[in-house]
C-alpha cells in the first residue's frame, strides 16, 4: 500500500512540474544546434559546455545530464570537465565575478592573503555567491598570468600585481552600487 501511495505521489509530481526538454525550452534547442554542429563529437565537450553555460547562465545538473546523454559520455566525465575549468559554474553567478588565481606564482606573491580578505569581507567562501547575488567569488588553479602575479579577474578583466587593499576597494565599490 505504501509503495502505491509513493508511486502515485511521484506520478502526481511529475505531472505537475513539467520536465524541461528540447521541445519545451528554447535554451535546449540552442544547445541542440551546437551539439549537431559538432556532429555529436565527444571531443567538442568544452565548446558544448560553453554554449550551455551561455544559454543557461550556469551548468545545472539537468543540463550536464542532457549533454552527457547527447554525447554518449559518462556523466562523471562531463561533470569532471565542468568542475576542472574555472570558467564553468555549477551555480548561478552574481552580477559581478571575482576570480583569484591561486597558482604557485600568485600564491607566493600573496593571493592567499587576498582570498582570505575577500572571504572575510564578503562572508562567503570561494565558489559561492553573496546572499544578495551581487558578487561571486571564485578561485582558479592558474590564470597563466604569472608575470603579473598576484592576478585577479574582475568581471572578465585581468588585473595584475594586486594587493588586498586594492581588491577590497574594488569589491566595496561593487557592493555600494544598487
Amino acid at each position: 500500500m505504501q509503495s502505491l501511495t509513493a508511486e502515485a505521489t511521484k506520478t502526481q509530481k511529475s505531472q505537475s512540474t513539467p520536465k524541461k526538454t528540447s521541445e519545451t525550452d528554447k535554451r535546449f534547442k540552442t544547445l541542440d544546434i551546437t551539439i549537431k554542429r559538432n556532429h555529436y563529437r565527444q571531443d567538442a565537450l568544452i565548446e558544448i559546455l560553453h554554449k550551455a553555460q551561455e544559454s543557461f547562465g550556469y551548468l545545472e545538473p539537468e543540463v550536464l545530464e542532457y549533454v552527457a546523454r547527447q554525447l554518449k559520455l559518462p556523466l562523471s566525465r562531463v561533470y569532471g570537465v565542468a568542475t576542472f575549468y574555472h570558467l564553468f559554474s555549477l551555480k548561478p553567478s552574481g552580477a559581478h565575478s571575482c576570480v583569484v588565481c591561486l597558482g604557485t606564482a600568485c600564491y607566493v606573491k600573496g593571493s592567499g592573503k587576498i582570498m582570505a580578505a575577500l572571504e572575510e569581507e564578503l562572508g562567503i567562501k570561494a565558489g559561492e555567491t553573496t546572499p544578495d547575488d551581487k558578487i561571486s567569488l571564485m578561485a582558479a588553479r592558474c590564470l597563466g598570468a604569472c608575470g603579473i602575479a598576484p592576478a585577479i579577474v574582475f568581471d572578465g578583466t585581468v588585473a595584475g600585481k594586486q594587493e588586498p587593499e586594492m581588491v577590497l576597494e574594488r569589491i566595496k565599490a561593487w557592493q555600494s552600487k544598487t
